[in-house]
């Protein structure tokens, strides 16, 4: 039988930090490397998909971003099952292990002109495997935070973003120090590798302090699923349909906040390094506010809260769009990216904890597993590619503000009916 924790081991400070630490690493992880990928796809591109037009290159690039994203759902069957069945802790620690195996192909890496076509073929298998091994992060890891904390549900779930903020604060943070100190002949030929190179030492510290954890008391109490999925689909059908829903625009705009970098270098003109710089302000922001919403969310409820946010979405992004790209600034640029992130987080920052209380501990990491790594791919995957597909069919550089409008307004529809069914 599993190591469980007793109800008081993960009530003092020191072993507080510790849940919050071995939970969220993986999820800091998987987030950076999404981030670099992103913030460095215009020197990517030309690294593993040269074509005449450069455009042509950035689409395919945002492309294999988003394949990656296709074997999320995946990895969300197979760690969803593995979750309910053999413990949260099991599927934490192969997770993570994947992931790094994942991070170390990027980092090592031979480009086009050494490799030919096997580069982008390779790029393509290491997007897969971290696309897999991500699938069942973040459910895990959440059902690992709540169950261990189900006195303060949001707040600890919480940290499931708030760390993707301070990952954001350190990909963008090399973001701007490589920008800003390297030739672009010099990044384009190795410089690009450094903050792959600086992900894979995350890896190991992660899976050393999972398997010290122990065991969540819920799973360890309570009788262990014989089929998680099938009974997921049966009787939770409703419950994971409404959940994707709800996801949507946490996810959109996790990933227009990832464009927002090349939206601002190639349709703004604004310079590389000070566009990194609004979305380091934007991460520290969400680093620092999630947890304070986790609070919130623990004394007035998550829906509500996230209710407010996506209407707040879907009435500002436009008018934020036209501000940014009739005022090309900077400091327009940081403004817009800022408030981008507030809303963000008082909508991610309930979302873990409203996702524990849809699913029973039978199928919750199933059922959070497939209603995360489904809405992900479709809604946030693509994000940018949509983004820039839309500015090219268009001609309007506002357009990429109707993606991120449509999405919110479809979580807040989910989120009510969530409300009205389940009084979450």
């Amino acid at each position: 039988m599993a190591a469980t924790a007793d109800a008081g081991e993960m009530r003092g400070t020191a072993a507080a930090t510790k849940l919050i630490v071995a939970s969220s690493l993986g999820n800091a992880l998987e987030f950076y490397e999404i981030l670099v990928y992103g913030y460095f796809a215009v020197v990517i591109s030309k690294v593993f998909f040269p074509a005449a037009d450069e455009t042509v290159s950035l689409l395919v690039t945002y492309g294999t971003f988003g394949v990656s994203f296709l074997a999320r759902p995946v990895g969300a069957i197979f760690f969803g099952h593995y979750g309910d069945r053999h413990g949260r802790k099991n599927a934490l620690t192969l997770s993570i292990l994947l992931m790094t195996a994942g991070t170390a192909l990027m980092t090592v890496m031979p480009s086009y002109e050494a490799a030919g076509l096997t580069a982008p073929v390779l790029v393509i298998i290491a997007r897969l495997i971290q696309g897999f091994s991500v699938g069942g992060e973040f459910a895990s890891s959440t059902a690992f935070l709540v169950e261990h904390r189900a006195d303060r549900p949001g707040f600890f779930g919480s940290w499931q973003w708030s760390s993707q903020g301070f990952a954001t604060v350190i990909a963008t943070g090399l973001g701007v120090l490589l920008t800003s100190t390297m030739s672009a002949a010099d990044l384009q030929a190795w410089g690009w590798r450094i903050p792959f190179a600086f992900g894979l030492l995350v890896g190991p510290v992660g899976w050393y302090i999972r398997i010290h954890m122990a065991e969540t008391p819920a799973f360890v109490g309570a009788e262990a699923a014989r089929a998680p999925l099938r009974e997921l689909f049966v009787t939770q059908w409703d419950r994971l349909l409404l959940t994707i829903g709800a996801v949507a625009a946490s996810t959109s705009s996790q990933y227009i906040l990832v464009y927002m970098p090349t939206y601002a270098i190639r349709e703004l003109h604004l310079p590389s390094s000070l566009s990194f710089t609004a979305a380091l302000l934007a991460g520290a922001l969400q680093g620092v506010v999630v947890p304070f919403v986790g609070m919130f969310v623990d004394r007035v409820g998550q829906s509500r809260v996230m209710m407010a946010s996506a209407a707040l979405f879907v009435f500002t992004t436009w008018p934020a769009f036209f501000l940014v790209e009739g005022n090309r600034s900077v400091a327009m640029l940081i403004v817009v990216v800022c408030w981008f992130s507030l809303l963000k987080s008082f909508f991610s920052g309930a979302l873990p904890s409203l996702m524990g209380k849809v699913f029973p501990v039978r199928t919750r990491v199933s059922g959070m597993a497939l209603s995360y790594n489904i809405s992900v791919p479709i809604f946030g995957g693509f994000a940018p590619l949509i983004a820039q597909s839309l500015i090219e069919l268009t001609g309007s550089k506002l357009s990429p503000s109707y993606y991120l409008m449509a999405t919110a307004l479809l979580s807040f529809v989910a989120l009510a009916l969530l409300r009205r069914n389940l009084r979450v």
